[in-house]
């Protein structure tokens, strides 16, 4: 089938397929750098920690700032549409070479990736890191040593001005997500106390009064990780409440909830109360694994409230790290996949379906719901892909081949 006959196909059901075109060029999704290189940053300061874990060791991965950069960029050039980039604070290149710890991070540790971002003409997220250090053990911003606390505190700080200076350079809020990983792998016999300390913490942060018009804060929850398999301080509870009493946006991480927990249920509760909702698209198997997201039921659930719910008032970021398959094949599925399940949203007959559900004809929505799964939506997103001069299947791939057999190879 022609797109032509596909755009006849949902015109009979009064979808539009060149406006959904037009609005799934505007989506913008943040593509995570730490994939590149499996969360390692640039600060050398040991194994990766805080209940998370990248898996593999495929041949490739980027050990420089150069490196990654190369790499991000050739990712960005398989990717249709216009999209952002997301840092972690362990990414603070050292043009001196005199590193400071986190606490001492300034906007000039990352003035190479604002000019990596004007060269791309995107704009930047930003992550404070409270894991992967020596006084990342078990607690930060919840620890019982008022100096760990105080640590972490400046180091939350630090990012505050980083993403200002993000927001300033590049016209562009820039989305500022806190998670961290503070939690106990056994029962604990106090849990009041530690989540007493991280309210406490988060509201000596943000007294620092970051400017609205180029900083969005994010706080962001996680049920259980490696090593704290039994508590988790920051839980959803904890930051849902958090954010809605501090007037910050509460984090969805698709990864940091009950397996069988659906994900998108959730979005439409807090869209109510705070008007705008962040989400980080990963994919848990069994635990908070963070595989590279596929085209499964989740995520396309996902993306349908999000298209219903106007992708304006969302904040859309990958996050996960596979070091068992090449590394920018990781990235450019990942995002191509929240792309095609973003389009499968926009091609759905939402007026006709929401009159079903209110006429209470359930049968009839249920069949349409099914139906819709065979309607010729890849010719839609081959469209897409063929207007913006990018391939539309698994042809890119040979592209990324060639970039491992001259670039990943020689690493």
């Amino acid at each position: 089938m022609s797109y032509q006959e596909a755009k006849k196909k949902y015109a009979a059901l009064g979808v539009d397929t060149e406006k959904a075109i037009r609005e799934l060029k505007k989506i913008p999704v943040s593509m995570h750098c730490w994939q590149g290189d499996d969360v390692t940053g640039f600060e050398n300061a040991g194994a990766l920690t805080g209940g998370i874990q990248a898996t593999g060791n495929y041949p490739g991965k980027a050990r420089t700032p150069e490196e990654l950069m190369r790499d991000l960029e050739f990712a960005f050039k398989l990717i249709p549409g216009k999209h952002r980039l997301n840092l972690h604070a362990c990414y603070a290149i050292f043009e001196d070479g005199k590193k400071v710890d986190r606490d001492k991070l300034e906007p000039k540790h990352f003035k190479r990736w604002v000019e990596f971002a004007k060269k791309l003409k995107i704009g930047l997220d930003f992550n404070p890191t409270f894991f992967s250090h020596p006084l990342a053990d078990q607690l930060t911003l919840a620890s019982e040593d008022p100096k760990v606390r105080a640590f972490w505190v400046r180091h939350g700080i630090a990012c505050l001005k980083i993403a200002e200076y993000f927001g300033k350079e590049l016209g562009t809020p820039c989305a500022c997500n806190f998670w961290v990983p503070d939690g106990y792998k056994d029962d604990p016999s106090d849990r009041m106390g530690p989540r007493k300390r991280l309210k406490d913490s988060y509201d000596k942060i943000f007294k620092y009064k970051y400017n609205k018009k180029y900083v969005t804060v994010t706080v962001e929850s996680k049920l259980y990780g490696i090593g704290v398999e039994s508590y988790t301080v920051g839980s959803h509870e904890f930051y849902m409440n958090y954010a809605a009493k501090n007037n910050l946006l509460c984090l969805l991480d698709m990864g940091h909830f009950h397996p069988t927990e659906l994900i998108a249920d959730k979005i439409s509760s807090l869209l109510l109360f705070s008007g705008k909702v962040a989400f980080h698209v990963s994919r848990g198997v069994r635990w908070d694994s963070d595989h590279v997201i596929r085209l499964d039921d989740a995520v396309k659930a996902a993306a349908e409230e999000i298209v219903r719910n106007d992708p304006k008032n969302f904040v859309i970021a990958l996050d996960y790290f596979d070091g068992s398959i090449n590394r920018i094949a990781a990235l450019v599925l990942g995002m191509r996949n929240m792309q095609k399940a973003l389009l499968l949203g926009l091609l759905q007959p939402q007026a006709t379906l929401t009159a079903l559900q209110e006429a209470r004809q359930y049968t009839e929505q249920l069949v349409l719901q099914e139906e819709l799964k065979s309607y010729p939506w890849g010719e839609v997103w081959a469209e897409f892909c063929r207007r913006e001069k990018k391939a539309a299947d698994e042809c890119w791939m040979a592209d990324v081949l060639k970039y491992q057999r001259d670039v990943l190879s020689a690493r």
